[in-house]
């Protein structure tokens, strides 16, 4: 089973993405297929080289602009020839060398596995962000469990169930394209796992530090339901990220006036293909820790 890691970068950390394709090189029984794809910039020129007798290969492409996450890595994945598919972020990398050979073991022995979604921890040895561990129950990291959704920056994701699905949504540019794709995945039948024994390191920021982050937020949740839902649901989903809004921002009226900017674009322009989830998918996540309504 072949491995393949897409890292998308602007550019601009060239220490950072040296070190993190240097860690996909190094993978003991890796021979990692690394491609990088420079999102509206150049590849810069990095020190990193596949180990000596290693049959692991450096790809490199450059789109002419920044065409966002999703289609940055939909774009990779074109050009990979593996049968399990890494994303890493340029500014994170792989805690040990047997991160690949655990995800090829899983995938090779669980045919309806499709995506496994990483543990992060705080190279600085802080106690990591709560969001990093993608279910409701996120007090202990070290679990691993079944989940609805996973990180997109530190996961493996089964090639052909990637493609079966459409990818990831390309108009989304930045914030719950993993969601979207979770939730098809799902739907065809596949599993999602957060499994705490692969770690990656990333440094500890906020995703507020991305200027858009609230409008891009909530536009693309508002999306996420009109794509996915059955229109009851997706009532209920919108309806009660309202109030979750107003209550964590509250005090905050630049957050939630870009929130709600956001929130209405998401109503008024195309969400794209609408391909509502069956109820028993949507049971399905409620039996998983997490309905379709949160």
């Amino acid at each position: 089973m072949k491995i393949s890691c897409v890292i998308l970068t602007m550019g601009n950390r060239v220490a950072e993405l040296n070190r993190a394709v240097e860690s996909a090189l190094n993978q003991v029984d890796g021979d990692v297929e690394v491609v990088i794809v420079g999102n509206g910039a150049d590849v810069p020129e990095l020190s990193a080289t596949p180990p000596e007798g290693s049959s692991a290969v450096v790809k490199a492409i450059r789109l002419d602009q920044n065409t966002g996450i999703p289609a940055g890595r939909n774009r990779g994945v074109e050009e990979c020839s593996g049968d399990v598919v890494l994303f890493l972020d340029d500014d994170g990398w792989y805690a040990n060398q047997k991160v690949v050979a655990h995800v090829r073991d899983r995938f090779a022995t669980e045919p309806d596995l499709a995506v496994i979604s990483f543990r992060v921890m705080d190279p600085d040895g802080g106690i990591g962000q709560r969001r990093h561990v993608p279910r409701l129950r996120a007090g202990d990291p070290q679990r691993s469990s079944p989940v609805t959704t996973f990180l997109g920056g530190a996961s493996a994701i089964r090639r052909s169930a990637f493609l079966q699905v459409g990818g990831l949504p390309e108009r989304f540019f930045y914030a719950h394209e993993e969601t979207d794709l979770a939730w098809r995945l799902l739907g065809e039948g596949y599993r999602i796992e957060y499994d705490a024994e692969t770690v990656m390191y990333h440094p500890q920021v906020p995703p507020t530090r991305h200027v858009e982050f609230y409008r891009l937020n909530a536009r693309n949740r508002v999306w996420l339901a009109r794509r996915n839902l059955p229109w009851p649901l997706a009532f209920l989903y919108l309806t009660n990220w309202v109030v979750l809004t107003l209550v964590r921002e509250r005090g905050a009226g630049p957050a939630l006036k870009a929130w709600f900017r956001g929130f209405f674009e998401g109503l008024r322009t195309p969400a794209g293909e609408r391909r509502p989830m069956a109820w028993r998918t949507a049971w399905r996540m409620v039996k998983l820790g997490r309905p379709p309504i949160v």
